[in-house]
């Protein structure tokens, strides 16, 4: 694809969205292995025998990710950045 031709905001919300199903990926499969270790050595407990250890990974880790979801998804900086200009705009012209 000829460079010259992408929209340049497109293209960053694409970049984003790949990045954001990588970090998606590795999440998943680095906490698969974790719960699968896991399972195999004998069910170790954490914190007083109540909670399974790769629960940490995949609670704090998981914040991350959603994080990381909405960041991409839902808030769209340009958006933001084109709301308080027009908002500058408008309080300029009173």
């Amino acid at each position: 694809m000829n460079n010259e031709n992408k929209d340049e905001v497109l293209w960053q919300m694409a970049r984003k969205r790949a990045s954001f199903k990588k970090h998606l990926s590795s999440y998943l499969m680095t906490n698969i292995m974790l719960w699968v270790i896991w399972l195999l050595t004998g069910r170790g407990y954490s914190f007083h025998n109540d909670i399974p250890w790769p629960a940490w990974a995949t609670v704090f880790w998981g914040i991350a990710v959603i994080s990381d979801y909405f960041n991409t998804y839902h808030f769209n900086k340009a958006d933001a950045v084109e709301k308080e200009y027009q908002k500058l705009k408008q309080n300029q012209n009173l």
